[in-house]
């Protein structure tokens, strides 16, 4: 490989660019080379549209993908949770890292944790498998919540509660955790509780499936940040999304997480949950099985659980089914 500086499209928030600089000073350390970044707009990005009505699928990717397939960046970092779950030919996802914590949590008023938040208390998420999730745990245990659709960053999000418009929000725990604010979460939420989306905390290493030799380099460098544990739990969790026919904004949660004996890891469970967003009528079911050894494996894992879902009238329960 060339000395030549890498160029890295990342999206333009403070988060992605928090995560792709990560990533940049990993691939310094396996390739020698100067990595720089590139930023690009997504259609996510600058439509003040919610998620669901855009579809969700694809619009924080897409543009990314493009200046991939043009040349103008050499590989991409993604958050795995929002690409589409069909991989386009010409791309090769390179390197699943290890995941940061697939936890939601909450940042409240007055340090106060989910349960003990006032009775009516306004809870936003932009998230239709928040919303499910948070009413269903509230209808089952007498609390009064109202969730409340709401976009933006963490910055904005977070500032709902400062200004006193909203008594919580729900974010990811793995973006509070990369851009330094994991001092502001109030709890944590229990995967019990509240089923991360598919994903959730895993970043994607995206760059040309092409047959150059440069490209192979590339593919084999970036493979070296590969996590095969974290790899084969998420293919799972995506497997089932695409068998569920789901967008990434469909009201869908799902973990796979690795069971050990000791220090040896001996099974793997997935957990899956679809959801009303009202939380008034939920499909909750897990397997556990011995830990996936090829991909196709872990597809078939995913596949089979949302059979199983399907066959339990999951496909009414989701407003959004990817085309």
């Amino acid at each position: 490989m060339s000395t030549k500086a890498l160029r890295l499209g990342t999206r333009r928030s403070k988060l992605a660019m928090a995560q792709s600089g990560q990533v940049a000073d990993a691939v310094r350390r396996v390739t020698g080379r100067p990595v720089e970044l590139v930023e690009i707009t997504t259609y996510g990005d600058t439509s003040r549209e919610h998620l669901a009505q855009i579809g969700g699928t694809g619009v924080f990717v897409t543009a990314l993908r493009d200046a991939l397939a043009r040349g103008e960046v050499d590989f991409a970092v993604h958050s795995l949770k929002d690409l589409p779950t069909t991989q386009p030919e010409e791309l090769v996802l390179a390197a699943v890292p290890v995941r940061e914590d697939p936890r939601d949590v909450i940042v409240a008023r007055d340090a106060l944790k989910f349960t003990d938040l006032p009775r009516g208390a306004r809870i936003g998420t932009g998230s239709p498998r928040r919303m499910a999730q948070l009413n269903a745990y509230a209808r089952a245990h007498g609390l009064d919540i109202e969730t409340v659709p709401i976009r933006g960053n963490v910055d904005t999000r977070i500032g709902f509660v400062r200004d006193g418009e909203l008594d919580a929000v729900v974010l990811a725990a793995a973006g509070l955790n990369r851009i330094g604010r994991s001092e502001e979460v109030t709890d944590f939420l229990s995967v019990d509780t509240v089923l991360p989306a598919p994903g959730q905390g895993a970043l994607a290493i995206e760059c040309r499936a092409g047959d150059s030799a440069q490209d192979a380099a590339l593919i084999a460098a970036l493979g070296e940040l590969d996590d095969p544990f974290t790899r084969v739990a998420v293919t799972a969790e995506r497997s089932l999304l695409a068998a569920l026919e789901a967008g990434c904004s469909a009201p869908v949660g799902a973990l796979a997480d690795h069971l050990a004996d000791g220090q040896i890891v001996k099974e793997m469970r997935l957990r899956a949950v679809v959801g009303t967003t009202d939380g008034t009528r939920m499909v909750q079911l897990s397997t556990t099985g011995p830990v996936p050894d090829t991909h196709d494996r872990a597809m078939a894992l995913g596949r089979e659980l949302a059979a199983e879902m399907l066959a339990q009238g999951a496909a009414g329960l989701m407003g959004e089914r990817a085309l």
